[in-house]
């Protein structure tokens, strides 16, 4: 199965870098990864039409710790993003996943697949806290694990 990996974040703003972070140590090891940053719409330009999409992108939460990682699927991504879990950006890239899914065919048909780490500090920095900096194996091996 086609996998386009999306390694989303923001590296200027510490933990929300850590998508990034993850996409270039899974790229290095030679599988399919867009950077997107904090633009889901570029997507929309780079999509082949992969049948499976990985999200890899720091999270918010009240209930988890930060360093945390969570997996969800279908459309458990959709509906637990949109409660306890929130995305750290302003839109969230499922919100912009939602719309694109709308006016592509073939993004409704994907497996989609969100990788979330628990962010414990955005802020202006390019650092990665020690508990999300400790989180990158896990969230490589939940990719890897996904792909095999």
């Amino acid at each position: 199965m086609r996998t386009l990996i999306l390694a989303l974040g923001n590296e200027l703003m510490k933990d929300d870098g850590v998508g990034l972070n993850a996409g270039r140590i899974l790229l290095e090891r030679g599988y399919n990864v867009l950077e997107v940053g904090t633009d889901i719409f570029r997507l929309a330009s780079h999509y082949n039409g992969e049948e499976r999409l990985v999200i890899i992108d720091a999270i918010l939460s009240d209930k988890l710790k930060p360093g945390e990682v969570i997996h969800l699927q279908g459309r458990e991504v959709f509906e637990k993003l949109k409660g306890e879990i929130r995305s750290a950006h302003f839109m969230g890239a499922i919100d912009g996943l939602k719309l694109l899914m709308a006016l592509d065919e073939r993004l409704k048909r994907a497996e989609i697949h969100f990788i979330g780490v628990v962010a414990k500090e955005v802020d202006l920095g390019m650092e990665l806290s020690d508990e999300v900096e400790s989180a990158l194996p896990r969230v490589i091996e939940v990719v890897e694990g996904l792909l095999r």
